[in-house]
């Protein structure tokens, strides 16, 4: 019976040996650049020397771990860290469905397609170029929010340098960037909803927004939870570039996350076991919240992951 297996395994495979040749470059990208380099993670068990190596360090179990949880600035990247994080997913994981909703609706071709370039032309702006414009915008005597300002008579403000604000700006930005590129996943999963469903919703009378609620949403469901589980398992994953960038001496009581805790502390100053070892915590964290959420979703709406 295993060798039949074997055999008829086999000959799918020389049937369709194209798609398996084109499924080898990307699988060894991965391998090569994702998993390889997994063992590097090792030196966070270890007191990392670059003179003696990975294998030649001497080990160290879980100091770095301990260093990390100890630290006073724990509960504060944590806190930082998962603030930004959720309050992102808060405001910006309805905004592409709203968005495409909207754009469902819309009868005009040429209008459409104007909404469409507007709102997702900005996704091609760079993290260096948004975070410019954001310090362009609004800095103090010389943006345009301040200029603004003064011409109303009012004082002008240093919007990024004031910590509460630091996180609606960051997340603020990031939903005017990403909405619309975000919106096209919804836009195609709108457009494979089954045309007959409007027929039917149609001949009973419902209104758009009858429509919306029982064709559309409904057909947006599944993917809408694949995505909310691959944010979810990204949620300590917060962009260092944009976070660094935005940060002064100002706000970072509430700007200062893992990943520019990590530059600053672990590799400006060489220390690579320790920024390993919060490395390490980090993604851990991560993998937990991707199973838990997938588990809770496949439970609920029968659509997860695996």
């Amino acid at each position: 019976m295993h060798g039949y297996i074997h055999w008829k395994t086999m000959k799918q495979i020389a049937r369709h040996w194209q798609l398996y040749v084109l499924v080898i470059p990307p699988l060894l990208y991965i391998v090569i650049f994702k998993y390889i380099p997994m063992t590097g993670a090792i030196i966070a068990f270890k007191d990392y020397n670059v003179v003696k190596g990975v294998w030649g360090s001497p080990w160290t179990g879980l100091k770095y771990f301990k260093q990390f949880f100890d630290s006073p600035n724990f509960w504060l990247l944590i806190k930082n860290t998962l603030g930004i994080s959720f309050y992102g997913l808060l405001v910006g994981f309805p905004a592409p469905i709203l968005l495409a909703l909207a754009l469902n609706e819309i009868r005009n071709g040429k209008f459409k397609k104007t909404v469409q370039l507007v709102t997702y032309a900005p996704y091609f702006i760079s993290t260096v170029v948004m975070v410019s414009i954001l310090i362009v915008t609004l800095t103090p005597n010389v943006g345009v929010i301040s200029k603004s300002l003064q011409a109303l008579g009012m004082h002008d403000t240093n919007f990024l340098g004031i910590p509460g604000l630091f996180k609606s700006i960051y997340v603020w930005s990031d939903v005017w960037q990403f909405t619309g590129y975000g919106a096209i996943i919804y836009i195609a999963a709108l457009a494979g909803i089954n045309p007959e469903l409007y027929e039917a919703a149609k001949v009973d009378g419902a209104s758009r927004i009858q429509k919306i609620r029982h064709v559309d949403i409904p057909g947006l469901i599944p993917v809408s939870v694949i995505l909310l589980i691959l944010n979810m398992g990204n949620v300590m994953k917060l962009g260092f570039e944009k976070v660094y960038l935005m940060q002064n001496t100002l706000n970072l009581s509430t700007s200062e996350v893992i990943s520019t805790y990590v530059y600053k502390v672990g590799l400006l100053t060489a220390s690579f076991s320790f920024s390993t070892a919060i490395g390490l915590f980090n993604s851990v964290v991560n993998v937990v919240l991707l199973v838990a959420v997938n588990y809770a979703a496949r439970r609920i709406s029968n659509s997860s992951l695996w």
